[in-house]
């Protein structure tokens, strides 16, 4: 995991199953546990542009609320049929909070862009 760049996203994370929105440099994802697994993952069905954290997970799969598109959580494809997937973020949790890594692109990667 070392060409990823880490960002706090989390100062506490909630117990228990949630689903729920959250903005990421700018970026909408879709935060979630399931199963006692915490997930980060894009937060639009590529379908058809629902709200994933709208949705609901059931079977290690997140369910997109608009036509029930089933997305794994531990590879991001959906299910035989679909042909699509769903990005999928890494996170840890540490001390003070949750973080996600996110891939350096090329110019951060030379150039030492913070």
């Amino acid at each position: 995991m070392a060409d990823l760049r880490w960002y706090k996203i989390e100062e506490e994370i909630p117990e228990g199953d949630f689903i729920r929105q959250i903005n990421v440099a700018g970026k909408k994802l879709c935060l979630l546990r399931h199963q006692n697994e915490i997930h980060l993952v894009q937060n639009s069905c590529p379908h058809a542009g629902g709200i994933l954290s709208g949705g609901w997970c059931e079977h290690g799969k997140l369910i997109c609320p608009i036509h029930r598109y089933a997305y794994d959580l531990s590879t991001g494809r959906g299910i035989e049929g679909q042909g699509d997937y769903i990005d999928l973020y890494p996170v840890k949790e540490e001390p003070d909070g949750l973080y996600a890594g996110f891939k350096q692109g090329l110019f951060s990667r030379f150039f030492g862009k913070k």
